[in-house]
């Protein structure tokens, strides 16, 4: 199969790969090597995909549709599988495929010593429409419809796979977001507020559940056992407002567009709070951090016109 990765994903990568990492590299034949091990036909490469994975649309040997997902190491996509898993298909893709052996040999031998072999991980998924996600629903409807997908995720976390907690995911952030407040003293009072209220939502958290991780309405797609369903978690354990944040700011071009958008940010925190009864001061907070913590580190890799809405957005909290 000869194909070129999509430009978001190597842009994306490039972004994040550590020195020397050579996992896009080999990752045509740690792909080729997928398909041939679980005797599927590729249709196509989804385009533009993804910024942590490569996804085919795929049919396997007795024709029915599905997906085949590779994702280098840093992307946990063994994290992701083990929450696939555990959710079971309530809320989210469902999982063809529970052996994590095979996903890992689909990359074996590709790049010895790189990055791309057994990390390769291969995901076999059930197939949803790739072409539609509730993001194409008028903006109430979308909100409400995302946030009633997200509320199945959260369930209670697996007692045979050690996730990510939420405190040790933003704690390393945060050391980067130092750093780069001490380099840029532009972003400094924002990232002073942004870990203020960190260190205040981790010290006292509530219970904690599975969470997707990344969780906005691009992730939410149609599908046929249910109208819609989560896809690409990035799953961490802790409290339920960190999730929702990141729907807080969906559409957040819209946002600085409009001329009422901080009120409207103020209203949509307060309606998804009450919506999931979550805390509407810890929504607000967790809003903020991780606004503050996606627009620096777009600052710092040159994504200037991401960073400069995504720290207006934050300031607006």
């Amino acid at each position: 199969m000869a194909f070129e990765p999509p430009q978001r994903l190597v842009r994306a990568l490039g972004e994040t790969a550590p020195e020397g990492d050579a996992w896009l590299e080999h990752l045509p034949e740690a792909a080729d090597r997928a398909v041939a091990l679980r005797e599927l036909t590729v249709e196509r490469v989804q385009v533009p995909g993804g910024r942590s994975s490569l996804v085919l649309l795929v049919r396997r040997a007795d024709g029915t549709p599905a997906v085949l997902k590779l994702a280098p190491p840093r992307a946990r996509p063994e994290a992701e599988r083990a929450a696939l898993a555990h959710w079971g298909g309530r809320g989210a893709v469902q999982l063809l495929e529970a052996d994590a052996g095979a996903g890992a040999g689909a990359g074996a031998g590709a790049g010895e010593g790189a990055g791309a072999g057994e990390g390769a991980g291969a995901l076999l998924l059930e197939r949803l429409h790739p072409d539609v996600s509730v993001r194409s629903l008028p903006e109430a409807k979308a909100l409400l419809e995302a946030a009633g997908t997200l509320r199945r995720l959260w369930v209670e976390p697996p007692a045979d796979f050690a996730f990510e907690t939420v405190a040790a995911r933003t704690g390393r952030q945060a050391d980067a977001m130092r750093a780069s407040a001490e380099r840029d003293p532009e972003v400094a009072p924002l990232v002073g507020e942004a870990l203020g209220a960190r260190e205040a939502l981790v010290a006292d958290a509530p219970e904690a559940r599975l969470l997707h991780g990344t969780f906005r309405q691009s992730k939410v797609l149609a599908g046929e056992r249910m109208p819609w369903l989560a896809v690409g978690p990035d799953p961490v354990v802790g409290e339920c407002a960190f999730d929702l944040a990141r729907l807080v700011r969906d559409r957040v071009e819209d946002l600085i567009a409009s001329p009422s958008g901080a009120a409207t940010t103020r209203r949509r925190v307060k309606r998804l709070a009450e919506s999931l009864d979550v805390d509407q001061e810890r929504l607000r907070g967790w809003t903020l951090f991780r606004a503050v913590e996606s627009g620096v580190r777009a600052r710092r890799v040159g994504r200037v016109r991401d960073a400069e809405l995504l720290l207006e957005f934050a300031g607006w909290l």
